[in-house]
């Protein structure tokens, strides 16, 4: 049976979001008219930041390997949510069977033709400039942290979420909005799937927060319906394969 498949764990707290976000963004009354969905959460995967950086160990067969499992499993749609991962995804979608959405891509449809914003993201997919280029496309002018001051906080709100402080990372986060805010910055795309619980609950008057989560479940779900996925029965589960 066709369904959605996800590749996730990176991290996990990130990959609960977007499935509460893919619940919340589907039309349905009742269990049988959600989409089916395949999770793979696989959390070992290598800190792909740190790789892009050339601080640590490629991520990339881990990636592929998580991507072999939801193929075999006949998934019809590929969701990554981690933005740096997309950093791999020419490589990534070239290897795959189902076609996988790319995060900066959803994001950027979502805007209306340009504007200027700050990309909040992790170092490593500023280093890889794939989600800037993504916004420039759409006609966006971007500004990103800077890298002595705000990137640190930025980081440091990746870091309290993946620890499961939340709270301590949304008071970081409101008192970068809020500097930002008084410099004349006032639509931020939040470019890692960590900051969309890090900015949870903030509303600031004129504030524009853009959620790269929201918007990669928002094309999976409207692929998903599409295709019909949420009324199809469940007839043949494709068994896996395990090694040895």
């Amino acid at each position: 049976m066709p369904c959605l498949g996800v590749l996730g764990g990176m991290g996990p707290a990130a990959t609960v979001d977007f499935m509460s976000k893919l619940v919340a963004l589907t039309p349905a009354s009742h269990d049988q008219e959600h989409l089916p969905v395949l999770v793979a959460s696989l959390p070992q995967i290598p800190d792909r930041s740190a790789a892009i950086l050339g601080q640590g160990k490629d991520p990339l067969p881990a990636l592929l390997e998580g991507l072999r499992l939801l193929n075999q499993a006949g998934v019809g749609l590929i969701t990554i949510p981690c933005a740096t991962s997309h950093h791999w995804y020419d490589n990534l979608s070239a290897q795959s069977k189902a076609p996988i959405l790319h995060i900066a891509r959803a994001t950027a449809q979502r805007i209306a033709q340009g504007g200027h914003a700050m990309l909040l993201a992790t170092r490593g997919t500023i280093a890889s400039g794939f989600f800037r280029d993504e916004l420039i496309a759409q006609g966006m002018t971007v500004e990103i942290p800077d890298p002595e001051t705000e990137q640190i906080t930025v980081d440091d709100c990746i870091r309290l979420v993946k620890e499961g402080r939340a709270p301590s990372a949304n008071q970081l986060m409101e008192r970068l909005l809020e500097r930002a805010d008084a410099r004349g910055i006032r639509t931020f795309i939040l470019g890692c799937t960590e900051l969309p619980l890090a900015a949870r609950g903030i509303a600031r008057d004129g504030l524009t927060l853009i959620d790269s989560t929201l918007e990669l479940a928002r094309q999976a779900v409207e692929h998903g319906l599409r295709q019909g996925w949420n009324r199809q029965p469940i007839v043949d589960v494709p068994m896996i394969d395990h090694p040895g």
